[in-house]
């Protein structure tokens, strides 16, 4: 007899189904869990828009959390009972949403950009170069496959971006020989990792089952791979996995503060410069939405506002 999963464990199926990234099947499953337990852990089918709207003013007001953050738990919450419960939200629209600030991107002089890069070694280098290069997000560029560089064409084929989206970047000629060389050692690594018995990468979707050896091959590896395998988490294989996020971002920091750069700058950062030297440099804006994937040509224009000269190119009177 078929055993009814439990409600978290019905809420990572759900997401799995519709193919959601696993980043945020543990966001969403976390905040649930949250939501239940500020509730004295009763079941979601007894509580309703106003254990909702209670729920998010506990997180504005005692938690003090950033709009986006509490946008997250709506988003949980609201899945949890829409696609995991069936349940018929007609209060739906009684719920505060929190409005978000409108905000303009930190963005680097292409000094200070060079400087940071300059502070950074090896893999992380590599890295940051892709993000103000080709104007990557931080996890297109560190879950990037060999499959997905074209070295001849100079350009960085991205699969699954955000929104699930793919799209073609450009691939700076400054970094053919750097990419070629990660390549080569990618290559050399895999060969040694397949004769120690670990040298498979995770497959998306249905792959696994239509090729059953495809974990073997070289186009699906990683350009960037961890320096040792892991387990998967939802399959429990051992795989070779790419290199941690983390690392990246916390090296990007400390070359920030060796380079004396006092900006709240990140690795995102690097993409926000990517578009706005581009636009500087007279890159058609249409081009440049391409480039970064975004779904309007209003999500690019914001870089207008933070060029070098401003929007409309204005002169101080003072000057």
């Amino acid at each position: 007899m078929y055993a009814k999963p439990r409600l978290l464990d019905a809420v990572r199926e759900s997401l799995r189904v519709r193919h959601y990234s696993y980043r945020t099947e543990q966001q969403y499953v976390g905040w649930i869990r949250r939501f239940i337990r500020f509730h004295g852990l009763q079941h979601p089918r007894t509580l309703g828009g106003d254990a909702v709207e209670s729920f998010l003013t506990h997180l504005a007001v005692r938690r003090e959390v950033a709009p986006a953050t509490q946008a997250q738990a709506l988003a949980a919450v609201l899945f949890l009972y829409k696609h995991v419960m069936n349940v018929d939200l007609p209060w739906i629209n009684n719920v505060v949403r929190a409005t978000r600030p409108k905000r303009l991107p930190v963005v680097l002089s292409r000094d200070e950009a060079r400087r940071v890069l300059a502070k950074l070694e090896g893999t992380c280098r590599i890295v940051a170069g892709l993000l103000y290069g080709s104007g990557l997000r931080l996890m297109e560029a560190v879950r990037l496959r060999v499959k997905d560089v074209d070295l001849a064409r100079r350009v960085l084929l991205i699969r699954d971006g955000k929104g699930m989206k793919d799209r073609v970047t450009i691939l700076p000629e400054t970094m053919v020989d750097v990419m070629q060389r990660q390549l080569d050692i990618v290559r050399a690594a895999h060969a040694a990792a397949r004769d120690s018995g670990f040298g498979g990468v995770e497959l998306p979707y249905a792959l696994a089952r239509k090729y059953p050896r495809g974990h073997l091959d070289l186009a699906w590896q990683y350009v960037f791979p961890a320096s040792k395998p892991s387990r998967d988490p939802r399959t429990g294989v051992w795989r070779r996995h790419h290199i941690y996020e983390d690392t990246v971002q916390r090296k990007v920091k400390m070359a920030l503060r060796a380079a004396g750069i006092d900006k709240p700058a990140s690795c995102h950062t690097f993409r926000h410069c990517f578009a706005t030297h581009l636009l500087e440099s007279g890159a058609d804006i249409r081009t440049v939405q391409e480039l970064m994937g975004h779904a309007s040509v209003k999500t690019t224009q914001i870089y207008t506002h933070v060029l070098s000269r401003g929007g409309i190119a204005a002169r101080s009177p003072l000057d």
